[in-house]
């Protein structure tokens, strides 16, 4: 029996559609919250990250990596986009103030709050819009942190499945964020899972979603998960450190001590709080717990033989903050030192190129991811908007030296900008300008014996500002 043409086309149609489909990476995303730069177990300062620690083996590990802003919303916003967070519009934090001085919104009260209505501008185009046309399945499972309308929410900007919470931060087993109740399936607000904590729900859906998609339609997997942040809790011995199960604080020696007395508080009243040996501890728990998590996404892969054919990428938010520890960088979360925006990243694809048990010094970021991904998935980038980044695979594969020969910083008046091997920072009375191939400890201020150098960083800086005030504004702090 002969088949009709049209028939045969439409089966010809199918076929090239599957083996195009199947010649797409899948996508595994995972984010991690004020991680520090040293905190991976194969880095020796003693914490436990059995899954890092296997896609360091088997990837590659990038140890010259920048987010583009020290702190949670505008980084995260940044890596979805591919566009400086003065370009995008998401340059400052999308959070209330008043409860880091006690105080809990009624729900009226809060409902008009910025941290409600405010988020990401809806003109700017995010990575899982790009590879839906080329047929990518899209999910979210853990910290959204760009708007809680339901406008804003990850199903109305190109994710197919969410299930997390939608501001900066929360308690891990109440899932309220000071009081707020805080976690949304895909546009409706849930408290279904109330007291489980909350790394076992991000892990139970991520690995759901897996099982579901495995070897049909390619995926991308975006894990943003909320450890090791603090704990986002009135309650100040809750609040000074990270919640963590029993049994992963057990996998770490016991403390002499888990509290103190501060007579000087926040509050403005003495307060219980965790001392900084709990609270490293509890940090360290935190992540392992995450770790745990991975491997569990690790082994649902590996099961369904396709983990080779995935790209995984792991990298934290912003520099840690708390029990981390950014060694040998200088600062931490919130500032432009370092220690602030230079974080851990670990790329593993060895069906792209990209090598086992490397180490590639290349000076890279976050604003690589957006291009990257699409190059990889054979999607279109948008044309109607300017992007910062760049296809990064050539430099991973150690076919090129990376494009990146400059980045910029800017939270509120504190700067940084790096040309080259130069890096500028100002952070209030401090910073100076630091030669990065000989002080990473940013330690020997070189402004008055290279006025030249500092003279031009600072005229490449007020370049890109310039060009950062000229673009297209977008919301919700721009003025127009």
């Amino acid at each position: 029996m002969k088949m009709k043409p049209l028939l045969i086309a439409y089966v010809l149609m199918a076929v090239a559609t599957a083996i195009q489909a199947a010649e797409r990476p899948n996508i595994l995303l995972i984010v991690s919250d004020d991680q520090g730069y040293n905190d991976l177990g194969e880095l020796g300062n003693g914490i436990i990250t059995p899954a890092l620690d296997r896609l360091s083996r088997e990837g590659t590990r990038l140890t010259n990596f920048y987010v583009s802003w020290p702190a949670c919303t505008p980084s995260r916003a940044s890596l979805l986009t591919g566009r400086y967070p003065q370009r995008n519009g998401i340059y400052d934090m999308i959070r209330n103030e008043a409860p880091d001085y006690g105080h809990k919104y009624s729900p009226d009260e809060y409902a008009v709050t910025f941290e409600r209505i405010g988020g990401m501008d809806e003109r700017e185009v995010i990575i899982p819009a790009v590879l839906k046309p080329v047929g990518y399945k899209s999910g979210i499972y853990g910290k959204w942190d760009l708007g809680a309308l339901k406008r804003f929410l990850p199903t109305s900007r190109g994710f197919d499945d969410f299930y997390g919470f939608v501001n900066t931060g929360i308690d891990y087993f109440t899932h309220q964020r000071y009081g707020v109740p805080c976690m949304v399936r895909n546009l409706s607000p849930t408290d279904t899972d109330k007291g489980t904590y909350c790394t076992y729900l991000f892990q139970r859906e991520a690995v759901r979603f897996l099982g579901e998609h495995a070897n049909k339609k390619p995926f991308f997997l975006y894990v943003p998960f909320n450890a090791p942040h603090n704990s986002s809790a009135l309650d100040p011995t809750t609040r000074s450190s990270v919640q963590a199960p029993d049994k992963f604080k057990e996998m770490y020696p016991p403390v002499d001590a888990e509290t103190k007395i501060a007579t000087k508080y926040r509050y403005g009243t003495p307060a219980t709080l965790a001392t900084a040996d709990a609270r490293r501890r509890d940090y360290r728990a935190a992540v392992t717990c995450m770790d745990a998590a991975i491997t569990e996404m690790l082994n649902m892969l590996d099961q369904k033989q396709i983990l080779d054919d995935t790209i995984v990428i792991f990298f934290s938010d912003n520099g840690g903050s708390g029990g981390a520890d950014n060694s040998p960088l200088r600062g931490h979360k919130g500032q432009t030192w370092e220690g602030g925006i230079r974080v851990p990243c670990i790329v593993r694809w060895p069906n792209g190129g990209v090598r086992a048990g490397a180490i590639n010094n290349a000076f890279l970021s976050s604003l690589e991811l957006m291009p990257s991904l699409a190059s990889a998935a054979g999607a279109e980038l948008p044309t109607d908007i300017a992007l910062d980044g760049f296809d990064w695979w050539p430099t991973l594969r150690g076919e090129t030296t990376s494009p990146r020969k400059e980045m910029f910083w800017k939270r509120r008046d504190q700067l940084g900008a790096r040309i080259g091997k130069w890096k500028w920072v100002k952070m209030g009375d401090a910073g100076g300008l630091f030669d990065l191939e000989t002080d990473i400890k940013e330690q020997n201020d070189l402004s008055e014996s290279r006025p030249k150098i500092l003279e031009m960083v600072k005229a490449h800086y007020a370049d890109w500002l310039n060009e950062m005030e000229a673009a297209e504004p977008r919301g919700p702090f721009r003025d127009f």
